[in-house]
């Protein structure tokens, strides 16, 4: 077991370019071991990459988010947490918020929303082909799907997008915003899904932020502020991941023709296609939200102390050899695939089928109705965001 100090390599280890890995997750990886970091804020902290190590640092409730709030610890992000939410928490009041609203997210409630979904997707399909080439499938497609979807879900108005997007884009900013900027968008955001929490008590309804404030008002069940801040998180998460992986996976798509090939003549793989973009591709540009140990725990052979913070990797954990065959390969065949591209333990995505529902129904649309569907520019030409915590691209130009 290691425990004598070494040398905190300087973190993230570089830009991140496109949808590309730092070789870097993977030596270590590979090795064995848990990386010491310095953090561009608070610190050191370690840094896990392995599929096992991964999973424990998510799933053992002896590393905890609850800790990380207020403390100025180790992170990417240049703003500390000061606001309770749900993925600051730990049980048992993350299983009671989370308990408010998980009857929406099941499997069975969540496919019935499919026809919806795909309902959306023809609608905006059918205004991509009326404009003709080349269109974008950022602004065309893989925004507004999301963006609806979760709209109609918490019962957000879809014409007030562009606000609550800019707000959105500069809360999960790294560098591309000023600190004013990011705590700008914060305060934004907080401020208008208090303005329709306050619309809701005027105005009951069915939707997700009904459900909460009726659980807030007459049952008690959550503060204002975890109301507010549950209304934060839901409308952030719920547009930003599947709009950019969703993006992400035709970028992919489209430059691997033998992939969307395979695809179009295997159109039955489509689900175990979306299950194998989700393990390859890597949507946090760094790493994942610290934990702190709250007790002494070995990783990897090197002892975690209690007090200090850990990181996860989760793309490295990904394309981990000794769980995945071929792993740094993308194979729509394979046949076993327990990726944690949704996380793990009581922090897994609460999104998770719905993400998959509306990544399926994209994807699957625009390779049926756009069999044809290429780059309009050269592939070094496609643009993507820099400076933010998630990847995805500024614009997705296509033509067909």
């Amino acid at each position: 077991m290691t425990t004598v100090d070494r040398g905190a390599c300087p973190y993230p280890f570089s830009e991140a370019k496109g949808l590309d890995l730092d070789p870097e997750y993977g030596r270590l990886r590979d090795n064995g071991e848990l990386a010491r970091v310095r953090m561009p804020y608070g610190g050191e902290a370690w840094m896990a990459t392995s599929y096992e190590d991964v999973k424990t640092v998510l799933g053992d409730p002896r590393f905890s988010r609850a800790a990380t709030l207020g403390v100025d610890v180790p992170r990417t992000t240049p703003l500390m947490q000061t606001e309770s939410n749900l993925l600051t928490m730990d049980p048992p009041d993350h299983s009671r918020l989370r308990k408010l609203v998980a009857k929406a997210f099941t499997m069975r409630r969540i496919e019935m929303l499919r026809p919806r979904a795909q309902e959306v997707v023809d609608g905006l399909l059918d205004a991509i082909e009326a404009q003709g080439p080349p269109a974008d499938l950022v602004e065309g497609l893989s925004l507004p799907l999301p963006i609806t979807m979760i709209c109609e879900l918490l019962g957000v108005p879809f014409e007030d997008r562009d606000r609550f997007r800019a707000w959105s884009d500069a809360l999960l900013s790294l560098t591309a915003h000023s600190v004013e900027e990011i705590q700008a968008g914060r305060d934004g955001l907080r401020a208008y899904l208090a303005s329709l929490v306050a619309q809701r008590r005027e105005e009951p309804s069915d939707d997700l932020l009904g459900v909460l404030v009726h659980a807030r008002d007459e049952e008690d069940r959550l503060t204002e502020q975890e109301l507010v801040q549950f209304g934060v998180t839901l409308l952030v998460a719920g547009h930003e991941t599947t709009a950019n992986q969703t993006g992400n996976f035709l970028y992919t798509l489209l430059s691997r023709p033998e992939l969307k090939r395979d695809l179009q003549q295997n159109p039955d793989r489509l689900d175990a296609a979306i299950e194998e973009l989700l393990r390859m591709t890597p949507l946090g540009n760094t790493a994942g939200l610290p934990r702190i140990a709250t007790e002494d725990i070995v990783l990897s052979g090197t002892l975690v102390k209690a007090g200090e913070a850990v990181v996860t990797q989760t793309a490295a954990a990904n394309r981990d050899g000794g769980v995945f065959d071929n792993a740094d390969e993308i194979d729509f065949h394979r046949e076993n695939n327990p990726h944690i591209a949704f996380g793990h333990g009581v922090h897994h995505c609460l999104g998770a089928q719905l993400a998959r529902l509306e990544l399926q129904v994209a994807v699957g649309s625009v390779l049926r109705r756009l069999p044809a569907v290429r780059f309009a520019v050269p592939v070094d030409e496609v643009p993507f965001k820099t400076g933010r915590l998630v990847r995805g691209l500024q614009a997705l130009p296509v033509t067909w």
